[in-house]
């Protein structure tokens, strides 16, 4: 195994110091290195991968110098378009290093999302015509390869791809942090899923994000029944609000609730902006905020520059609020029924989630049918 601080201190050495990307959860011993280690001005957690191409590509073009771009293979398909479309060397030529965990791989256990992308990832990078390589664990084997990859990005003046397999990054060291009183003081994300399932009732539609949120809701039901018209979206994160607005606009009766995060409303922040226009009336969305990446490591999100009701009532939300008070959840409920979709909360609640969550036990196909059928 890789002890991750001294990947980095190796890439530091190849002349690769700033970093940028999404968390992954297999790359989360990396990632709470960087963060810990690395100086802000030289690590930016973007909103999505895309934007994380980007930043690198901005960093070459002020300083020559190559960026890192860490990711999960899911969010693969947000830099095709940047890496073909601008930092290719067709284009612009522009040498950096891409770090992509390999979730879904052949042969190792994963999630029913994962497994596809898992199995067509080595034809996906063959199929950019870019340089790559399957990252070692075993140390002076994997310095060898990212000096090879850092020496050819720059000698081709193009992306280099590093594919990164489970358990190759050891546990990194994180420093103990002083508890934070004002979050101690904030509900659950769990106990706020529960007391907002059970002011919406039991005739709405609900869509639930991608993550820790969607595996509680799934508990939640288990213990207490219900449920059947609960869509949970196990992958494409920051997507579930655009799934509630295509329910949304072919159900004019029934209310249709995205149940969101931070992390997943800020990689596609202007999905806010369709909502807001074609702004139907049953449409109404809860943001549970925790100000992190709770399902791959906790890495900060930039939600907290964000005043989220109000960027949510400028692109055409007709109400929009913020709380942490869980006995004033019926009321806000009501303020939002009473105003009409499209409608927002937001809902501050602390990181963190119970060490024996399980996961949903049907597959996304049974799930997709269960709920096709519950709203015939």
């Amino acid at each position: 195994m890789i002890d991750p601080s001294h990947f980095v201190d190796r890439l530091d050495a190849l002349g690769v110091r700033s970093y940028t990307g999404v968390p992954d959860s297999l790359l989360k011993a990396l990632g709470q290195h960087i963060q810990a280690s690395v100086p802000a001005e030289r690590h930016t957690i973007t909103a999505n991968e895309g934007a994380a191409i980007a930043m690198a590509m901005g960093t070459y073009l002020r300083t020559g110098d190559l960026g890192a771009v860490y990711l999960q293979n899911s969010g693969f398909g947000n830099i095709v378009n940047p890496l073909l479309s601008l930092a290719d060397p067709d284009v612009y030529g522009v040498p950096m290093l891409v770090i992509v965990g390999w979730r879904g791989q052949p042969g190792v256990a994963d999630e029913p999302q994962h497994v596809k992308q898992g199995r067509i990832m080595e034809p996906l990078l063959e199929a950019l015509e870019l340089p790559w390589a399957i990252l070692p664990s075993e140390p002076a084997e994997a310095d060898r390869v990212v000096e090879e990859l850092v020496t050819a990005a720059r000698e081709q003046q193009a992306p280099a791809l590093l594919l990164v397999e489970k358990g190759t990054f050891a546990a990194a060291a994180r420093p103990n942090a002083e508890p934070d009183p004002e979050l101690a003081a904030l509900p659950t994300r769990e106990e706020a899923l529960a007391e907002l399932v059970a002011a919406l009732g039991d005739d709405t539609i609900n869509v639930s994000t991608t993550g820790m949120l969607s595996r509680e809701l799934f508990e939640l039901r288990q213990a207490h029944g219900g449920g059947d018209r609960d869509f949970l979206t196990v992958g494409g994160m920051g997507h579930a609000c655009s799934i509630a607005l295509g329910i949304a606009a072919h159900e004019p009766q029934r209310e249709t609730w995205c149940l969101d995060g931070d992390g997943a409303v800020l990689m596609h922040l202007g999905s806010l902006a369709v909502i807001g226009h074609h702004a139907p009336a049953t449409y109404f969305h809860v943001v549970f905020n925790n100000g992190v990446h709770d399902s791959v490591g906790g890495q900060p999100t930039a939600i907290s520059t964000v005043d989220l009701p109000a960027v949510a009532r400028s692109v055409g939300y007709r109400h929009a609020a913020r709380t942490s008070d869980l006995a004033s959840l019926p009321d806000h409920v009501e303020a939002l029924r009473d105003a009409g979709g499209p409608a927002l909360l937001e809902l501050r609640v602390r990181p963190g989630n119970r060490s024996d969550l399980g996961r949903p036990t049907r597959t996304p196909r049974e799930s997709r049918e269960a709920f096709m059928g519950a709203l015939r």
